[in-house]
């Protein structure tokens, strides 16, 4: 668990464009939920009886919103547009590093790679020749950082990570424990003749932008020939699968259990449920939800902002309920 600092709501507030009602020199020393507030903990109240909750705690203040304003409570509020987001910025004033920025003695850190400041590396990783990795950037145990690879600054790499030659990653790039990064994709080529597969070159790379996240045990294949993008701001559940030459937009969300195969495009502010599974060379266009265990075939095209896709084939969710009430109807009918 993070350590905790000190900060007052004056300045919790400055941060997340909110106000202060009550004294702006309350000081709060760590962040909670309502259920377990004690004294000195920061909480947060989306809704009028949440709200009621967190006054009643031992919380020694509240983000709220707009509705909270007029409360007359004497316990300190901030009042911002979003709680649950203000709350969300106000944590990263209160974490610190957990790790001391510095090379452990175990580690093997080749002579030609390139640290830059603040930079801590965990027990027995493996820093290959010409890595860079930029300022306070911290990488965990057991992990393996192959020969090129570029991390840009303020990353956490967690425990048992492997990142392959060839990747790039940006800033403030989160990746959980157990990641591969850059493993060749399942490419292969069939000989008619004899019936043996051989493997297609994986010769590209994979490109991760800034402010990406990762969970636990994720893989992501580089390029076969060119590159896999993953694009800034997406957010990757635990157990993951991007397959060669995927492309993924901005600020998407992928629940755990997907695979996305080869050379599927993903575009910006799609949402992706749970063990959806998305065939190759598929394109989902601007803004589509793919509710969970959602089936894409191969080379099709789902397009639709703000729709919600369901079933196998994935159709517009109205559709695929329709579906549902006709066969259940049938079925019915021949029970009689």
């Amino acid at each position: 668990m993070p350590r905790m600092s000190q900060h007052s709501l004056e300045q919790i507030a400055e941060r997340i464009a909110g106000r202060v009602i009550g004294d702006p020199a309350t000081e709060v020393t760590n962040l909670s939920s309502i259920k377990s507030a004690g004294k000195g903990s920061l909480v947060f109240a989306d809704s009028a009886a949440s709200l009621h909750a967190a006054l009643s705690s031992r919380a020694a203040a509240v983000i709220t919103g707009e509705f909270g304003g007029s409360s007359g409570t004497k316990k300190p509020l901030i009042v911002c547009n979003q709680p649950k987001l203000g709350f969300t910025q106000a944590a990263a004033m209160f974490e610190q590093q957990s790790v001391d920025p510095k090379i452990n003695s175990s580690a093997d850190v080749h002579m030609s790679a390139r640290l830059g400041q603040n930079v801590a590396v965990g027990a027995h990783s493996v820093i290959s020749e010409n890595v860079r990795i930029d300022d306070n950037t911290q990488i965990g145990v057991n992990c393996v950082i192959d020969a090129g690879v570029v991390i840009g600054s303020n990353c956490k790499i967690g425990h048992n990570v492997t990142i392959h030659s060839g990747c790039t990653l940006g800033v403030r790039v989160m990746i959980q424990s157990g990641v591969v990064l850059g493993s060749a994709g399942f490419g292969y080529v069939r000989d008619t003749d004899t019936g043996r597969y051989y493997q297609f070159p994986q010769i590209g790379t994979l490109l991760i932008e800034d402010e990406v996240e990762i969970g636990a045990n994720c893989t992501i294949d580089r390029g076969a020939l060119d590159a896999t993008v993953i694009r800034r701001g997406t957010k990757l559940d635990n157990l993951v699968h991007v397959g060669h030459n995927v492309e993924i937009g901005e600020n998407v969300v992928i629940a755990a259990q997907t695979g996305v195969s080869g050379s599927s495009t993903i575009g910006p502010e799609v949402i992706v449920g749970g063990q959806v599974g998305i065939a190759d060379h598929v394109k989902i266009e601007d803004g589509v939800i793919l509710g969970a265990q959602a089936g894409i075939p191969s080379k099709k095209v789902i397009r639709g902002k703000g729709i919600v896709f369901w079933g196998t084939p994935a159709r517009p969710i109205r559709e695929y309920l329709k579906e549902l009430a006709i066969l259940a109807r049938i079925a019915k009918t021949e029970s009689k």
